[in-house]
């Protein structure tokens, strides 16, 4: 199975992020993905402390947009996430899986909100709860390849999420993120390829990178890792597409050979 992580810089501009997009969608397309990640963020990111003016529900622009490349290139296609009104006044931060045929198969919404002051390391204070609702779902979408569970940047921080989501099946992890620099450095490989191991799943981590205002930065190197804990592909520092295959046999004679997740007592 052939699998894309789509790398980006996204800004507030919808329309100038919608059309980066689509051109490494397309790349994705070339290379042959059979399904294919956008990063968290990727239609718009805000200045910290900034409302979305472009939320939407799952009929908005957005999700329209995703359902249109999905269809044109006939592959499953993961929108990272994007700013679904919540209705109070906050929204909440969306990922949303599509079908070939453009058919909305899972929606999920961000668990754990990034509340931190990375002050002391040399970066910012985040408080995404002031503007973002968090999510109740643990969601795990059927596909021809197998269980995805979906989950968001700082829900990595919580393997919980992801036990539950083995529990119902998964064969994939899929972690948009749009990490901070500081966090990044010494935190983002490590435990990714912590929850491959203990899920014995594939991880696919499409990342923002780069500046998007003067006030904020991601640290990207996206990430595809096999259930080993191998990365499979890994983003330079720039807007890019990468492409790894996925091996469902080796997975299944790993999960047989060591098989950890049968031998759980707790």
């Amino acid at each position: 199975m052939r699998l894309a992580a789509v790398q980006m810089t996204s800004t507030d501009d919808v329309a100038a992020n919608l059309a980066a997009a689509e051109t490494l969608l397309d790349e994705a397309a070339a290379a042959g993905a059979q399904l294919a990640a956008l990063p968290e963020n990727f239609a718009y990111l805000r200045r910290e402390g900034v409302r979305a003016p472009c939320a939407q529900g799952l009929d908005g622009e957005i999700v329209g947009f995703l359902r249109e490349a999905a269809r044109r290139h006939a592959f499953w296609l993961l929108g990272g996430s994007f700013p679904e009104d919540a209705g109070d006044g906050r929204v909440f931060n969306t990922s949303v899986l599509l079908s070939p045929e453009g058919a909305i198969e899972a929606v999920y919404r961000k668990i754990h909100l990034f509340d931190v002051d990375l002050r002391a390391q040399g970066g910012a204070e985040f408080r995404e709860s002031a503007a973002i609702a968090p999510g109740q779902e643990v969601v795990v979408a059927k596909t021809p390849f197998g269980g995805l569970g979906l989950s968001v940047c700082y829900d990595v921080r919580f393997p919980e999420l992801y036990r539950a989501q083995s529990e119902r099946g998964v064969r994939f992890l899929a972690v948009p993120a749009a990490f901070a620099v500081e966090t990044g450095r010494d935190h983002w490989e490590v435990l990714l390829r912590a929850r491959a191991i203990e899920n014995q799943a594939f991880v696919v981590a499409p990342a923002q990178c780069g500046r998007h205002s003067p006030e904020r930065a991601s640290y990207g190197r996206s990430l595809i890792v096999d259930p080993w804990g191998l990365v499979l592909a890994r983003a330079p520092d720039r807007p890019c597409t990468i492409v790894a295959e996925c091996d469902l046999d080796a997975q299944d004679r790993l999960r047989a050979s060591l098989p950890a997740l049968a031998h759980r007592r707790l």
